[in-house]
């Protein structure tokens, strides 16, 4: 479901009946467009607090499933595509490194309250993926060499 639309003015100017609005939305969320900055969602506190409960919740679930049963960690690695289609072009042996890297990431991420390094693990393999799809880059990634080249210099202050 899209959260319904304010304007930042909007809620400037007429915060109460703003807030009002939040209340009887059935998703409990504001989308707030700015026009000089970034976009902000505006929520209730209960809503947040629910939010984040049944995401650490299935996080753990998830976790503790996929430490514990092998089965389920192949069933998994079958049904990615599904989540992550880009998938289909990282090696077999890619595709169960992301999915370890996946879990051990989310499970440290919950510990900390925060989803940023989920997403960057997410980014990085769909990055991959977009290497191994492109046979030319592809290619000339493979063909690099292992050699350290020394010291970057530092740009000119021009």
């Amino acid at each position: 479901m899209t959260a319904p639309e304010v304007s930042f003015s909007d809620l400037q100017l007429r915060g109460k009946a703003v807030a009002d609005q939040l209340r009887r939305t059935p998703g409990q969320s504001l989308l707030v467009r700015r026009r000089d900055a970034e976009d902000l969602v505006l929520t209730t506190a209960e809503r947040a607090e629910q939010e984040h409960t049944v995401s650490a919740a299935t996080t753990r679930m998830f976790v503790a499933l996929m430490r514990r049963d092998g089965a389920a960690r192949e069933l998994v690695t079958d049904v990615l595509p599904d989540a992550f289609p880009w998938v289909k072009f990282l090696p077999r042996d890619d595709v169960q490194a992301f999915v370890i890297e996946l879990v051990s990431v989310l499970r440290a991420a919950e510990s900390i309250e925060n989803p940023a390094p989920v997403v960057a693990v997410i980014e990085g393999w769909r990055h991959t993926a977009m290497v191994f799809a492109d046979p030319a880059l592809a290619a000339v990634l493979a063909g690099s060499t292992d050699d350290d080249f020394g010291a970057v210099p530092k740009p000119s202050t021009r």
